[in-house]
Formats: structure tokens, sequence, C-alpha cells
């Protein structure tokens, strides 16, 4: 297998991009490493001892420095690499990037161009914005959690991928590919605020639309594509173990009843007086074989059933492996690069020093404005004019 500590050239379709990313947990780094796997040189500012959380897998594809940003010459480090960057995260709660001197407003005179982007639950503002959280209480507030578990529990808490990951670090990587976009009309960068209760909020929209024209519900014991319908939801097999049932439509929940030879339920698909006994009947029928036999009976049907696999079962798993989803690195299984690209593959790249990394930055932005005056990048002594620079 490939080893990830080797440098490996960017070749997706950030190859060129510069990004600086103060380290931290969560919707930050996994954003950075998205970037990262798509060729973008991500510069880690990192506190000695690192965060608390390392992970070999998020923090991946990464130049590192050991930085004090609370020293004067921490602080002149940052700055200096902000001033050759295209784009900033950070992760802190409002206001403590200011109090550092290292705020938008100070890196963005320095450098127009830069884009800067901001990672929070509650957002840079409102009455929350300056108080502590995490993902459950940004769901929570969202109107996502209480949709979420059985009818008389308590919610099911669904680990940190509705929040940091969903409403976090995914908005945050749109936000900031659409503020390189318009950079590139502009010539300037521009604040990316990324909330993750804005982030939840939008990912609440299919409910929030269809609910007025009474389409789905939301109540646990109504709810669709909660659990509450016997077409949509897992079951315990015989082993312990679970199957994941999908049978939305009309023709895939008949041939899921075909196969288990319940025909006679197919007009009650939508008749919630006889979800109770349809689930009934399933909950025994699958209880009768262990999963590996339910998994070989559905298999290349349309009848939409999956096992529920553990982790470490997903990485062994056919489909995956021929799609090549995961790959062992350094003795730790990788996620490969998502989403693929046809002509400009992503990789996973390895680690480097930051130094040498900025110093490489300052380099090239030398040769960049030594040979081409007016489409280099834009410093403090430079105009605020669109360029015609690529980006």
């Amino acid at each position: 297998m490939a080893d990830v500590a080797k440098s490996t050239p960017a070749s997706g379709p950030l190859a060129g991009l510069r990004v600086i990313e103060f380290a931290g947990i969560g919707p930050g780094p996994h954003c950075a490493m998205l970037l990262s796997d798509m060729g973008a040189d991500v510069l880690r500012v990192d506190r000695k001892g690192g965060n608390g959380w390392p992970n070999p897998v998020v923090d991946r594809g990464r130049a590192t420095a050991v930085v004090d940003i609370r020293s004067a010459e921490g602080r002149a480090f940052c700055l200096d690499a902000s001033d050759h960057a295209d784009v900033v995260i950070e992760g802190f709660r409002p206001g403590v990037m200011e109090r550092l001197g290292l705020g938008p407003e100070v890196m963005r005179k320095r450098n127009p161009r830069l884009i800067y982007g901001r990672m929070t639950g509650w957002g840079q503002d409102g009455p929350l914005a300056s108080t502590a959280g995490h993902d459950i209480n940004y769901i929570a507030l969202s109107g996502a959690l209480a949709a979420i578990g059985k009818p008389g529990a308590p919610a099911t808490v669904p680990l940190n991928l509705v929040g940091d990951f969903g409403g976090g670090s995914m908005f945050l990587a749109v936000g900031i590919l659409s503020a390189l976009w318009e950079r590139g009309r502009s010539g300037v960068g521009q604040i990316v605020d990324a909330a993750i209760v804005d982030g939840v909020a939008s990912l609440m929209t299919m409910f929030a639309g269809l609910l007025p024209a009474g389409r789905i519900s939301l109540a646990r014991e109504d709810n669709v594509l909660g659990g509450a319908a016997p077409y949509y939801r897992t079951y315990l097999c015989g082993d312990g173990r679970e199957i994941s049932v999908g049978a939305i439509e009309p023709q895939f929940f008949a041939a899921f009843l075909e196969k288990l030879g319940l025909d006679a339920f197919l007009p009650d698909q939508h008749r919630k007086k006889r979800w109770r006994a349809l689930t009934q009947s399933l909950e025994k029928i699958f209880l009768t074989h262990p999963r590996s036999y339910w998994t070989e009976l559905f298999a290349g049907t349309d009848a939409c059933v999956a096992p529920v696999l553990e982790l470490h079962e997903a990485f062994s798993q056919p489909h995956l492996q021929a799609r090549n989803s995961y790959e062992m690195r350094d003795g730790v299984m990788h996620a490969m690069p998502a989403p693929r690209f046809s002509r400009t593959p992503s990789a996973i790249r390895g680690s480097a020093d930051g130094a040498n990394l900025l110093a490489g930055w300052k380099a090239a932005s030398s040769t960049e404005a030594t040979a081409a005056t007016g489409t280099h990048r834009v410093h403090e002594d430079q105009s605020d004019k669109p360029e015609e620079i690529d980006l």
C-alpha cells in the first residue's frame, strides 16, 4: 500500500491553492482535509502538543508549523503566511482571532485577495455567539434532533455527523469555493461565516418545505424517513445484527414483500393503521435468520435492503472495495478523497514542514510578481481592482 508520509504532488482541481489552517477539532480540520485531498497546499498552524485529538486520517496532507500564536514571533509568522495565502480557516470563538491580532481585518488589509473562513457553531453574531456549545446543542436548536428517535424515548444522537460535518465543514467548504469563484471576477476576497446552526437549518429545508403541504411529518410516530414506516427502518436479525430497509417507492416495496412472501401487505404501504401489523410481521421474520442470510436473499434485487455494517466491516465490503473507497496507509484505514474528478483526480497528500512550505509560497510569489506585473497576488501596496488571473 501507499505510504502517506511520502510527499504526493498536487494533482487535484485545487492544485496551487494556498490554505492556512489554524488547528482545531471537528469541522475545521475536516474542511482542510477536503481541500488538501483536492490538491490545495494546506499550512497547518498548530500549538505545541497538538489539539489533544490527534487523528491520522483527518489530519492528513498538511504541512505543519508549531507556532505560539500568542507571541509576537508567532503572530509575525502567521501574518507573513497570510500575505501569500488564498484562504484562512479558523474555528475559534468570535473575537479570539481579533484579540490575537490575526483577525480578518488585519490579514485582509495586507492581502485583499484573502478569503477568511470562520467555522463556529452559533455564528459570528447573535445572543449565543460567544457561548460554548457542541454538535448536539446546535442540531437541538436547529430542529433536527427532535425528529430523530423513537416515540416516548429520548432523542437519538446521530454521532456528530449532522452538525459538525453535514452542517459545518461541508458548508464551510462550499462557502470557500464560492468565494474563490467570485474572487475570479472581482479580484477581492471576503469573509465566510460558516455557522453549524445555519448549515443544519439548510439541511432541514426539505422537511420544512414539505411540512406545510402535509407531505411529511416530523413526529417520531409518523415520520416516514425517521423509522416510523415499516418500509424505511432497520430490523434485528437472528444473530443480533441489523438489516436496513428503504423500500419507499411502490415498485421497490413490491419487490421487498415478494421476497418475503408478504404480498398481502402490498395495498397497505401508506395505510398508517396497518403499519403496526406489517412491522410486527417483519420483526418476526427477520429474527428467523442471521443477517448474512438476508443479505444474500436480497442481493441484486431492487428491494432496497442492505446490511447494517460496522465501520471495520465496511472496509471490506465488496462494492466499496471495487470503488477503492478505503485504502490502508501506514497501518491506518483511510477513506479515499471524495468526490471524484475525471480529469484532475484528487489524492491523499503527504505531510511536510510548514516553514518549508511557506518558503516555497514566498519564492513562488516573488517569481509571479517578477514575471507578470499586474497579474501577481495583491498585497497592501496594490490596488483592489479586479485582476486577470486564474483562481
